[in-house]
């Protein structure tokens, strides 16, 4: 296979080349002047924070990472309730700083029903913030943790062993996941204050 070389040859960024941005993507967020409310996740955790876009460089507006829900009294994990608590979080302390809308940024991920972006998202929504967006992409029993609880309780009364090890994670920080939304509902009222 012949490599291309020559005058007309351009090689793409990096970031293209890997596929990690989506320039074109970047571009139409940039150009709609609003700052972009970015959503990253990793099996560690999810990170939310509004950016700003400048010539020098992005400016982070305000962050929440699910690291920084411990001291509101919530484990950090990478499911839609830390995403809404996250986004939630995030959303409280840009409007502070003077954010009245902002655009999802969801980078290379693709859109789907349900994704821990859109729970992000309603959580900033919830926080008070606008942004235009599809209420079907959000779906409301994931956020609370209402699926969690359901499947943690039919679980252990069906196979504790398959239970404990499923949560054991949770059940080593004490945490009951059969008590989830409960739990969920007492750290929103705290971020909300």
């Amino acid at each position: 296979m012949a490599k291309a070389t020559g005058p007309a040859y351009k090689v793409a960024f990096r970031r293209r080349r890997k596929g990690l941005t989506n320039y074109a993507k970047r571009l139409a967020l940039v150009k709609g002047m609003a700052p972009r409310m970015v959503v990253r996740s990793s099996s560690k955790g999810i990170l939310v924070q509004f950016v700003e876009f400048s010539k020098q460089g992005d400016k982070v507006i305000a962050a929440a990472g699910s690291k920084s829900l411990k001291q509101h009294g919530w484990q950090p994990r990478c499911n839609s309730p830390t995403a809404y608590l996250c986004g939630l979080l995030a959303g409280k302390s840009a409007a502070k700083k003077g954010v009245k809308n902002f655009n999802l940024d969801m980078g290379m991920q693709k859109p789907s029903k349900g994704s821990i972006a859109f729970a992000a998202l309603r959580g900033a929504i919830d926080s008070g913030l606008k942004t235009n967006y599809s209420e079907g992409m959000i779906a409301d029993e994931r956020i609370t943790g209402a699926a969690i609880e359901k499947y943690a309780k039919a679980l252990k009364q069906s196979d504790e062993n398959k239970y404990s090890k499923i949560f054991s994670s949770y059940i080593k920080e004490g945490f009951d996941p059969g008590k989830m939304v409960e739990k969920f509902n007492s750290v929103k009222e705290k971020i909300i204050g």
